[in-house]
């Protein structure tokens, strides 16, 4: 009776493959199967495009419905596919013009009353359509990250309603123009921390040269406080390393932030985390604290109170700067080019070494609490620095002799440009 293709976008890792979705009307008691290992998610989506049909004043067809959604060994998850079924059912029943669908590509999850609702990977997929010289048709609101794509031919519609009537040639949607982002977000100034010009100088040293740094001091010497200031004083992002950061975002379980765009992440996960959680995991592999922190800082706080299992998985990341999650169904690879900055107490109680002498711990204590920690680990931290606690004197001092990020943000941008044009890269990925 009818026979329709309609082309989306699925989400593995951070790439985004092409979807086929083959809608087919056929004789037969009513009925609607899906096949193409769909998820929950994707399977219910025929009772959600039934009623989205229905309350937008489509007729909904009396017949067997069978949907193929191609490759079918590549498994489907998310709402996104509710929009392009409900066109190919559409397109297979003659309400919209097949042809209108054959080079573009639609992503959209719809609500009961036919509203378009906003979907995670929007961002890739709008890359790999620009790519493929495809129009992609997204909810309204996901029109601020597809906007970020250049030269992207990216449309955005608020219906089903609105959606079928441009297919038709009846109504026009708004174009995702890219827009200024203005960044809501302010980040930590070095100008607040007084005192400590050796922690100090080699948190410049470590933003300069892309190195890998570790605090150790007493609790309370400013270790976090330091931590939390280097993204500030990195040089701001390319483009393309805003795209990349906002591409893992775009795919995460949090959803991407137009707040944060061009600002270097900053991942600071509590010394509890699993190991999934730091390199990312999951039947349908979701991108962890590391990849999460790509081009940006990844702030290990109380090093040695990570599981030992948990703080191994970070060799690999920080020489090859990606990582590659394994499971049953797939294997995903998401991309990890972090800073990495850690801080620790010295013993079990903190107190080893600061002027109060109140320490308590034996020696074989604190070897084997700085044991924790491999050597291997230790090893690919460049810079190493204790941070004793300030004197009472520089504590008083007034906050005019301090520097503001801005200040030493320059005089790093500076040794950037000096060791790009070396040696092509920062000092520490040269090999």
């Amino acid at each position: 009776m009818g026979l329709s293709l309609v082309h989306s976008r699925g989400c593995t890792g951070i790439e985004a493959p092409l979807i086929n979705v083959e809608v087919h009307l056929s004789g037969g008691l009513p009925s609607m199967h899906m096949v193409g290992l769909p998820e929950t998610a994707v399977r219910e989506s025929k009772d959600r495009v039934r009623a989205a049909m229905i309350n937008s004043g489509f007729k909904w067809p009396q017949s067997r419905i069978t949907i193929s959604l191609a490759p079918a060994e590549l498994p489907k998850e998310g709402g996104g596919l509710d929009l392009p079924i409900a066109l190919g059912i559409l397109a297979a029943s003659k309400q919209v013009p097949a042809i209108t669908l054959e080079n573009c590509e639609f992503l959209g999850e719809l609500s009961l009353n036919g509203e378009l609702r906003s979907v995670r990977g929007v961002l890739p997929a709008a890359i790999q359509s620009r790519d493929h010289g495809r129009t992609l048709v997204i909810p309204a609101d996901n029109a601020a990250e597809a906007g970020l794509v250049r030269d992207g031919n990216t449309y955005y519609g608020a219906s089903l309603l609105s959606i079928a009537a441009w297919l038709c040639g009846r109504e026009e949607l708004a174009s995702c123009e890219s827009l200024p982002v203005k960044q809501a977000v302010s980040q930590p100034d070095l100008a607040d921390v007084i005192g400590l010009p050796g922690p100090k100088r080699a948190l410049e040293i470590a933003a300069a040269g892309s190195h890998h740094l570790l605090f150790a001091g007493p609790p309370g010497t400013g270790k976090t406080l330091l931590a939390s200031r280097l993204p500030g004083i990195l040089p701001p992002m390319t483009e393309q390393e805003a795209l990349e950061s906002a591409t893992v975002t775009s795919v995460s379980r949090s959803g991407f932030d137009l707040a944060r765009w061009g600002l270097r992440p900053f991942r600071a996960p509590h010394h509890s985390a699993t190991s999934a959680a730091l390199a990312g995991g999951g039947s349908r592999p979701k991108p962890g604290e590391i990849s999460l922190a790509h081009n940006g800082v990844l702030f290990l706080d109380e090093l040695p109170e990570f599981g030992r299992h948990t703080l191994e998985i970070l060799r690999e990341p920080l020489e090859s700067g990606r990582i590659v999650i394994s499971r049953a169904v797939m294997q995903s690879a998401f991309p990890a080019r972090f800073q990495l900055v850690a801080a620790m107490n010295p013993c079990p109680c903190g107190l080893s070494g600061d002027d109060s002498g109140r320490c308590c711990c034996s020696a074989e204590q604190i070897q084997r609490y700085r044991n924790r920690v491999s050597g291997p680990l230790l090893d690919r931290i460049d810079i190493q620095v204790e941070v004793l606690r300030p004197t009472t004197s520089i504590l008083t001092t007034p906050h005019g002799g301090t520097e503001a990020s801005a200040d030493v943000r320059q005089r790093v941008i500076e040794a950037r440009n000096v060791q790009h044009e070396r040696a092509g890269k920062a000092n520490a990925l040269l090999s």
